[in-house]
């Protein structure tokens, strides 16, 4: 697992870079994330450990994927990410987790990601972009995934696909750990 101050000091590092890029204010950033200027500002001085949603929030509001908004290597034409160097983003005391596998540009964010849920727990998203789909295949127990709050039973080896520009969740309500690979695709920003 990579070390969180070097995830922190490369968020930091490309907020600002993206940011400065895109050529918006702390201000202008903050809006289209919805978060604080001072947030922004935290973030770029890495003195905070932000949730997912915010990491979320400004991925999709300079354009690009989680995982090269914390990425920390230089990006070669074939990227290898070993099992150690991807990056988990949201884990509960219970055992659940998401871990961002990997991810790419082109033509908008596409994210790779496995998720564990342990019996009871869950993790609610915000919504994406317009144009933003999911893809999740659930390798082991069964989830429910919850879209514009109406339930959904994905039992061990279905796949699901939704448009991801809607509240939505992903929930266990089974007696085992549910496994999953989900994939997230957003548009370019325009």
């Amino acid at each position: 697992m990579p070390d969180l101050e070097i995830v922190a000091q490369s968020l930091a590092r490309n907020v600002k870079r993206l940011r400065q890029e895109r050529g918006y204010s702390l201000d202008a950033l903050a809006a289209r994330a919805g978060v604080s200027r001072g947030m922004i500002i935290q973030i770029e001085q890495a003195r905070t450990n932000p949730s997912i949603g915010t990491v979320v929030r400004i991925a999709d509001a300079v354009g690009i994927s989680i995982a090269n908004l914390l990425d920390y290597a230089d990006s070669p034409q074939v990227r290898l990410v070993p099992a150690d160097r991807a990056v988990p983003l949201w884990s509960t005391p219970g055992g659940s987790y998401g871990t961002l596998q990997a991810g790419t540009e082109a033509p908008g964010p596409l994210e790779l990601w496995s998720w564990r849920l342990m019996p009871g727990e869950g993790h609610d998203s915000d919504s994406h972009p317009p144009g933003s789909a999911e893809l999740i295949r659930v390798d082991a127990g069964e989830l429910t995934l919850v879209v514009e709050g109406q339930e959904y039973r994905v039992p061990a080896g279905t796949t699901a696909s939704f448009d991801a520009h809607v509240p939505h969740g992903y929930h266990n309500a089974g007696a085992v750990p549910a496994e999953m690979t989900l994939a997230i695709a957003v548009p370019p920003p325009r």
